[in-house]
């Protein structure tokens, strides 16, 4: 019997404020363990949570952008349940009231567009870490840090619309991209910024009722979704096939074995007994808070990839690379503006500006980051297009530019790097070519004439590699072509 995936992923992501979601803690990753905390995020007796503003607004942005309808009233409840690294002995997040409904995600997967429903984007709080050392030695000890406790969360629940891992990977990737956009989080995964649990279930194709499910948590990468995913599918599809079922139950997928094992079944899985914060009035968003923050969207990728094929003329590739991060995206087209030509600037960020990042190591968070500012960059292109320097004078121009803050015209007449179109001093340098390569001649007389290369070759270095090379292919021509 031939099985279907049916996939749903549930992202929790950690919000970009300066200050927790019930504190003035600071979020700051990496401070030294159990320093960015206060009697409030411990849960000490007393102490009372006040809602950050700024986290609601994040939330807000994330979900107006995947096209939720805000609630006008939402309830944070405690999630009751008992864990080392949870200070209170609860979780404030939301339940039956969250803050948003109703969206989508447009993905590309398998070479077609694909909407996946969104269910519901909620805030909550996030627990602390565990630290483990000496396992699975016998000197073994686990420390618990709470400086990540109480940093503030948006909880994003698809509906189980993938069906297949490469969805689930185009649909993750999707969402931090346009998460990273919003500016509401750095996305760092490797930090625990964006974090994944993943639903998957069989059922036979063309059935409508869905199958036994298996919960698969904390998946920090792309790679690791979609390699957990395909270890499950093909595991639950073997059990199936011998007659056996799937058990409801949470699963942890270890990447160095490259598969997924049993955490606790549905029968262990802790009774949350969920009720209303005591301590937090309910959350209302009126229509002007909500037109406040849509008013402040930035153009998201999907809108800013089809803008730059149409005004700037950039093939889908191009529009698709340049609109992978938002610095990006925008370094791209203040470059296409100085360039006045959407293409070049394209092409020369691709390969040279990507390169340079590449081998530095840059984490671009803003244009300015990369150090070759977009009218240097335009100014190159310029003098390409004008036939002041030709393309292989302007990569080196390119290199002499980018960390010396030089403008590319005084790099340029510092060098004598200007491209020589003086017809006398080229057709000069033909006769000497083709005096030194007399074999060469005779060959492309006899009608090898695919050796205009090499004369090319030969008379750019004879000119230092300055000569146009439009007008050293036409007089080479017409001197190569003379009976």
């Amino acid at each position: 019997m031939e099985y279907e995936p049916v996939i749903g992923l549930e992202v929790h992501c950690q919000l970009l404020t300066d200050s927790k979601i019930f504190c003035g803690c600071s979020t700051r990753f990496g401070a030294p363990a159990n320093t960015n905390v206060c009697p409030v995020c411990l849960g000490m007796p007393g102490t009372l949570p006040v809602l950050n503003r700024r986290a609601v607004e994040y939330a807000l942005r994330a979900a107006l952008a995947l096209g939720c309808r805000i609630e006008p009233l939402s309830i944070f409840a405690r999630k009751n349940y008992f864990y080392p690294d949870l200070p209170k002995g609860y979780q404030i997040s939301m339940y039956d009231r969250p803050l948003a409904l109703g969206g989508r995600l447009d993905i590309e997967a398998g070479g077609r567009t694909k909407r996946v429903g969104i269910t519901r984007v909620h805030m909550e709080e996030d627990a602390g870490k565990l630290l483990h050392e000496g396992f699975p030695d016998s000197d073994r000890a686990s420390y618990v840090d709470f400086n990540r406790s109480g940093v503030p969360l948006i909880e994003i629940v698809s509906e189980p619309d993938m069906r297949s891992p490469e969805e689930a990977h185009a649909y993750y990737s999707t969402l931090r991209t346009i998460l990273v956009y919003l500016g509401v989080t750095d996305g760092n995964m490797e930090e625990g910024s964006l974090r994944c649990d993943a639903n998957v279930s069989l059922r036979p194709r063309g059935q409508a009722a869905f199958g036994t499910k298996a919960e698969l948590k904390n998946l920090n990468s792309f790679k690791f979704v979609q390699r957990a995913l395909e270890y499950e599918i093909r595991r639950q599809t073997d059990l199936l096939a011998r007659g056996g079922s799937v058990t409801q139950e949470t699963r942890q997928y270890d990447p160095a074995e490259d598969r997924t094992s049993t955490m606790r079944s549905k029968e262990e899985a802790h009774d949350y007994r969920y009720f209303p914060e005591p301590d937090l009035l309910p959350l209302q968003v009126d229509e002007a808070w909500i037109e406040e923050v849509r008013g402040g969207l930035p153009e998201l990728p999907a809108a800013r990839r089809r803008r730059f094929v149409e005004k700037w003329g950039l093939k889908d590739q191009s529009a698709q690379v340049l609109t992978a991060s938002r610095p990006l995206a925008e370094y791209f087209e203040a470059t296409a503006t100085a360039a006045g030509d959407g293409q070049a600037a394209a092409n020369w960020i691709e390969t040279e500006v990507l390169r340079k990042i590449k081998e530095k190591k840059i984490d671009v968070k803003e244009p300015r980051d990369i150090s070759l500012d977009p009218a240097r960059l335009g100014k190159i292109i310029v003098m390409v297009k004008e036939g002041t320097i030709s393309g292989k004078i302007a990569k080196e121009v390119f290199e002499a530019t980018y960390d010396s803050g030089k403008d590319p015209a005084e790099v340029v007449r510092e060098q004598g790097l200007s491209q020589v179109t003086d017809e006398g001093a080229i057709r000069e340098a033909i006769e000497k070519v083709i005096a030194e390569s007399q074999a060469q001649v005779a060959q492309y007389k006899a009608g090898k004439t695919a050796l205009l290369g090499f004369f090319v070759g030969r008379v750019l270095k004879a000119t230092g590699g300055v000569a146009n090379p439009e007008v050293v292919n036409r007089l080479l021509k017409e001197r190569l072509d003379r009976p």
